[in-house]
């Protein structure tokens, strides 16, 4: 008879414990084996000896958590085990969110690797886990690494630049309540924090002195160098002054976060030139043709989507990004308002949005529709006017990666 398996695993760094149930939810086997390719081989064998006994010829669904990348090389090994591939075999990769959540619904199960691959099976034969199957083609996964490095690079400097303009309000507390510059993380804003010890020191520099050194390290980009050097002296001026030992930390801490910044940019631009690279040597890019979007940003998209013909359409590619709002209603009241869910694959959905927010500049079309919803938003209008126009963008990018089409400003999506 057909029957559906589902094998569970928690893995780790040194060990995976299996489970594996059948579709009434019976455990047929579980056992714990080392996270190596010797292990991996005992899991498969293991895995068949067990479906054998029960006398079943089964479709097989394996899952594990998205917590780490320890359960990859073991995804890569299933992928390729010739055993495997003579059977109907699935692979997923579960949000650990959405696996907790259906933890709880059983409350006496203890904590320990055993219960969890047998939730991570269950979760897996209930059939309500949120994800497509695992997309592990070669190319796509070599541009996903780069891509995935590159966005916690650009998390991680964006968290280091609000620590740094933390530390630029205690130094010079006007320069972030006011436009003296259109970039506080321009060479020439950087540059004059770090080369003037105090606010003091800045006021009571000679204008002249002052429009010189603004001339200088914005290379004559400047129209009135005098008329700045005046607005950031009167900013100064109506700084906080801090006690010397304290300010003496706070320049240490905005040296140090600057040579940080300046770091992870420079990581950035390594990881743009070889997905750039790496891209440049794929049949066609349609995404690319969108203008704003560029190699890097694209790569980003694809990389996390894989095949598009995995979702049935372009809601289902939405949601997969986590571009679904949740509903909040109590008898005649329905909010207009809602919060974003919190599940959906984080990288896709950050790509998606960086592409949007850039595509919103170029097409006068998601312009109009990011001013629209900028207008209707009273929390966080920005924010969520881009959420909502890369949902609009979603819907170009299935249609051009369905149909595998330049595009045209002026067609319809």
């Amino acid at each position: 008879m057909q029957c559906n398996c589902f094998v569970g695993i928690d893995v780790s760094l040194k060990s995976n414990a299996v489970c594996v149930l059948d579709s009434q939810g019976s455990k047929l086997c579980s056992f714990t084996v080392r996270n190596d390719r010797e292990g991996s081989q005992t899991l498969v064998d293991r895995v068949c000896s067990c479906l054998s006994k029960a006398e079943v010829a089964p479709s097989i669904k394996f899952g594990i958590e998205a917590t780490s990348i320890y359960g990859l090389p073991l995804l890569y090994f299933l992928k390729q085990e010739q055993t495997l591939k003579n059977l109907d075999a699935h692979y997923y990769i579960l949000n650990p969110k959405q696996v907790n959540g259906f933890k709880r619904t059983y409350s006496d199960l203890p904590k320990t690797d055993p219960v969890d691959a047998f939730i991570i099976a269950d979760c897996l034969r209930f059939g309500r886990i949120g994800t497509k199957e695992a997309y592990m083609d070669d190319v796509y996964s070599s541009i996903q690494k780069l891509t995935r490095a590159r966005f916690h690079v650009a998390q991680d400097l964006a968290a280091e630049k609000n620590r740094y303009l933390s530390s630029l309000f205690l130094k010079f507390s006007a320069m972030t309540q006011v436009n003296l510059f259109s970039d506080n993380f321009g060479a020439t804003a950087m540059a004059l924090v770090e080369e003037f010890e105090t606010v003091d020191d800045i006021a009571n520099t000679s204008v002249e002195e002052l429009a010189a050194f603004l001339n200088d390290h914005g290379k004559g980009r400047f129209a009135d160098p005098n008329e700045l050097a005046h607005t950031i002296q009167s900013a100064a001026r109506a700084s906080y002054r801090l006690p010397k030992t304290v300010l003496g930390s706070v320049n240490q801490t905005m040296a140090v976060s600057a040579r940080t910044i300046r770091f992870y940019e420079k990581q950035l631009k390594d990881y743009d030139k070889a997905i750039a690279d790496l891209v440049s040597t794929l049949p066609g890019n349609p995404l690319a043709t969108v203008a704003g979007v560029g190699p890097v940003y694209s790569a980003g998209i694809m990389a996390e989507i894989g095949d598009v013909s995995r979702f049935k359409d372009q809601a289902a590619l939405a949601k997969y990004a986590g571009f679904a709002w949740s509903r909040h209603q109590s008898g005649e009241f329905d909010a207009d308002q809602t919060h974003m869910i919190n599940s959906g694959n984080h990288y896709l959905r950050y790509y998606l949005i960086e592409a949007a927010n850039k595509v919103r500049m170029h097409d006068p079309d998601y312009m109009a529709f990011y001013q629209k919803k900028l207008g209707e938003t009273k929390t966080t209008p920005h924010k969520r006017a881009l959420a909502l126009t890369a949902r609009k963008f979603v819907r170009l990018v299935y249609a051009l990666l369905r149909d595998n089409k330049f595009y045209l400003p002026s067609s319809t999506e």
